[in-house]
């Protein structure tokens, strides 16, 4: 029975300690701002400076995890290199150690009576956390009520470590704990505990409280401690591995480098270290642990570890680079648009080139991104469905960058020929993108089919199989008329375009009678609609792309007036043009 109290008391004070811990990070980020990313982002230019940052912003947000998954993200989005992400990862692993000197506090006179019960720490925590509820409740200010909620985080984390310490206490007359720690000066054992339960709590300070925890037992000795704080920081790694699910290869890159500083650290400081030991037999090896022993073992081992490290974090950058080998689509996806160079602004030519290979490249992943969500309305694949997505955010990149870059371009002087190109592509970035907008909205409908288990019924099928022909064939046009500069096939897209919306407006009309009839159920014709809408939404960016290069061509950009002159009765040629795509496209 006592056991079983002692357990849940020790459960019950770490859970306090990881919900204090959470409170007090998460109100640290808050009240910096968006500050720490900016500063991450736009400061880590040397790995020192790197190295610097990392442990000043983890010790801010006393996690070493968090520090890393927000680095993990922007080399993901690529606004930084995996070269920077490691100086960052060293010094985050540093400033994680922090938590463990303010862990410190909560064994300041303990059983102190009289005037110095008064600087105890049960004392010092429930006037923070007074304060912090005060500051919470009554204050209108976000930071002010964060700054409570530091202060709360605080003082539940200090109230978890004194009830973690109270729970182990018996535990030092227990001849079979002390045995068991024992057995953990072996190094090995000791090492993989430390990953095993770091791993668990996804923690590395949560561990090393615990660790502290423990020590009031007095059978925590030197020789047991220090393979277990070993271990600790690659049981850390976990949550950050998890975090690179689902991110681009420069991102796993990343999250492995992580793991693989903490590792290599062990492996180097427990060869060195247990290799002296075999000839020199330290003294200290049986010596009783206190919290602060606990806290600057921890410290030492993580600063030693980046002094080991640091001066190899090219061959870091190899080695991940070996073991997560570049991805030929995303380096395809990324290549463009990486050749928007500053330097080429003060040569337009060049500068407009470059600018016109990204912009075909992003026309070309657009057109793609609509087929491939076309094609999970009859053969569903979450793994398709996903890169629908993720080609969205290459093709958003896109745009942005080209964006920017043919702004700065129209800043310096150019011939009247260049001023027409850069004109072009930006009236027509914009059109790709919603393109692409469109192909994420298709393969959202196709989820919601697959997982609504609605079909369509044959008719609808077959009429949306010939729209998907149109679709298909007017995207072709309009981006191989865009790339090739060919006028012919851009004064081809608009018969096409009316075409496409008298079979929109058609195909509504049939799946509605089909409502009416019971045929299809309501269901059906929501999602029936909005595939309709859809792909009448990418024909009118077609139609704009190539009114675009029609127009600028000859210098005038009156998009109405030129629609309203193409269908004028006497244009024969749009007439014919208009004739022959009814009869391909004829339901």
């Amino acid at each position: 029975m006592e056991i079983a109290k002692m357990i849940l008391s020790l459960l019950g004070g770490i859970a306090l300690f990881l919900f204090g811990m959470s409170l007090m990070g998460d109100g640290l980020k808050k009240v910096a701002g968006n500050k720490l990313e900016i500063i991450l982002w736009k400061l880590t230019n040397t790995p020192i400076k790197g190295i610097i940052l990392g442990t000043a912003v983890t010790a801010v947000i006393q996690s070493s995890s968090a520090t890393t998954v927000m680095v993990v993200g922007f080399v993901n989005s690529g606004m930084m290199k995996v070269a920077q992400a490691i100086g960052i990862i060293m010094g985050a692993n540093i400033g994680t150690s922090i938590t463990g000197w303010i862990l410190c506090m909560s064994y300041i006179n303990p059983d102190a009576e009289g005037l110095e019960s008064l600087l105890s720490t049960t004392t010092l925590s429930a006037v923070i956390a007074l304060i912090g509820i005060i500051l919470r409740t009554f204050c209108k200010k976000m930071t002010t009520k964060n700054l409570g909620n530091i202060m709360l985080g605080f003082s539940i984390l200090m109230f978890g470590m004194q009830i973690m310490s109270e729970a182990v206490s018996p535990l030092k007359d227990i001849k079979a704990f002390t045995d068991t720690l024992t057995a953990f000066s072996n190094p090995l054992l000791g090492i993989l505990t430390g990953i095993l339960v770091t791993a668990v709590l996804q923690s590395s300070s949560a561990s090393v409280g615990i660790l502290q925890a423990l020590t009031i037992t007095g059978a925590i000795t030197f020789s047991s401690a220090l393979p277990i704080i070993m271990g600790m920081g690659t049981g850390a790694a976990a949550p950050v591995l998890l975090s690179s699910i689902g991110t681009n290869t420069n991102g796993k890159r990343t999250a492995l480098i992580y793991l693989l500083n903490d590792l290599f650290g062990s492996i180097i400081w427990a060869t060195v270290f247990y290799s002296a030991n075999a000839f020199l037999h330290f003294e200290f090896m049986n010596r009783i642990m206190s919290p602060v022993s606990i806290a600057l073992i921890n410290s030492v081992f993580r600063i030693a570890t980046m002094f080991a490290l640091s001066p190899f974090i090219r061959h870091l950058e190899k080695l991940v680079s070996v073991i997560f080998k570049d991805n030929p689509e995303e380096l395809e996806d990324i290549r463009d648009i990486d050749l928007l160079e500053e330097r080429f602004i003060a040569h337009p030519a060049l500068a407009i080139e470059q600018s016109r290979q990204a912009v075909f490249s992003m026309a070309r992943k657009s057109f793609k991104n609509v087929l491939r969500a076309i094609s999970l309305l009859s053969d569903y694949e979450q793994k398709r469905y996903q890169k629908v997505y993720k080609k969205e955010e290459v093709i958003d990149k896109y745009e942005d960058k080209l964006g920017t870059y043919l702004v700065k371009i129209t800043g310096v002087e150019l011939k009247e020929s260049q001023t027409r190109d850069v004109s072009l592509i930006l009236h027509t970035i914009g059109d790709f993108e919603r393109i692409s907008d469109h192909a994420v909205n298709i393969a959202d409908l196709a989820s919601e089919l697959h997982d609504k288990k609605i079909k369509f019924s044959k008719e609808a099928v077959r009429e949306l199989k010939t729209l998907h022909s149109a679709i298909a064939d007017i995207l072709e046009l309009s981006i191989n008329s865009y790339t090739e500069g060919d006028l012919s096939g851009a004064y081809m897209v608009e018969p096409l375009e009316e075409v496409i919306d008298h079979l929109c407006h058609d195909l509504k009309a049939r799946h509605i009678n089909r409502v009416q009839t019971g045929h299809c159920t309501l269901n059906q014709g929501f999602i029936f609609n909005d595939l309709i809408a859809n792909y009448e939404r990418i024909a009118d960016y077609c139609s704009n792309i190539a009114v675009a290069m029609i127009e600028l061509h000859s210098d005038v950009f009156e998009t109405h007036e030129y629609l309203n002159s193409l269908k004028e009765i006497d244009n024969s040629e749009f007439l014919n043009s208009y004739e022959k795509y009814k009869k391909i496209y004829a339901i």
